[in-house]
């Protein structure tokens, strides 16, 4: 059998129980990577972990904006597979839609703590961050989400450049809305076919960015493959950047 291209490497992927995380941990698993699947909701963690190879993927539970839990996560991944070599910040919350003026405070200190704080922590290995197309093309109703997503890619750019005489890669997804749990919950409140209709209809290729894709370009990226690549952001939107 052919080595995969992540054969031989320990990730960390956060967020990793569902949405873009479960896509991202698939495709490592397929690659041959070993992977240490951390979620805030260690039930659907272990769920997902349960469907693959014990000694693979193991779950935590650890929250992405807490420094000791970072601290907990780096420390259990050593022990458990001796190394690592990869972090996916894929970890990320969208309180909804609000006029900016009308955002909760205590939202946007949450998911400026989530989104963007994580990936403060975090900063040791090859990184692979999923922000969102919304970092470029801001929009009404979701303009602190963007600003959190546009200070996540702009970091790690910085990052990249700081790090890169270290051999220390930073590179950043941006995918458009999902097919996920995070994307039905911001059609919520108003989840008609035409309302989703409307939605496909800015993006080009008129699809919803699937768990696949996202799980697909991360692992390229994460590969030796990608050894001249950081700084890079790519566009995972199906043309609606453009």
């Amino acid at each position: 059998m052919t080595a995969g291209r992540l054969s031989g490497k320990v990730a960390i992927v956060t967020g990793g129980g569902g949405g873009f995380g479960s896509g991202i941990v698939h495709k490592f698993v397929q690659e041959g990577a070993k992977v240490v699947v951390v979620d805030i909701l260690p039930s659907i963690a272990i769920k997902l972990v349960e469907t693959y190879p014990q000694i693979q993927v193991v779950a935590l539970q650890a929250d992405v904006s807490s420094e000791a839990d970072w601290a907990r996560v780096l420390g259990f991944t050593i022990d458990t597979f001796q190394h690592l070599d990869i972090v996916v910040n894929n970890a990320g919350v969208n309180p909804g839609a609000y006029a900016t003026i009308d955002t909760p405070e205590d939202g946007y200190d949450r998911m400026m703590r989530i989104n963007l704080k994580a990936l403060y922590y975090s900063t040791k290995g090859v990184f692979v961050t999923v922000s969102s197309i919304s970092a470029s093309r801001p929009r009404p109703g979701a303009v602190w989400y963007a600003a959190s997503k546009a200070a996540l890619t702009t970091a790690s750019k910085g990052l990249a450049l700081e790090w890169a005489a270290h051999g220390i890669r930073f590179n950043v997804v941006q995918p458009v809305l999902g097919d996920t749990p995070m994307g039905d919950a911001l059609f919520s409140s108003n989840d008609t076919a035409e309302e989703r209709k409307k939605a496909l209809e800015t993006i080009p290729l008129g699809r919803l960015a699937t768990p696949a894709d996202i799980g697909n370009t991360v692992a390229w990226l994460a590969s030796d493959e990608a050894t001249m690549l950081t700084g890079a952001v790519i566009d995972v939107d199906g043309g609606r950047g453009i």
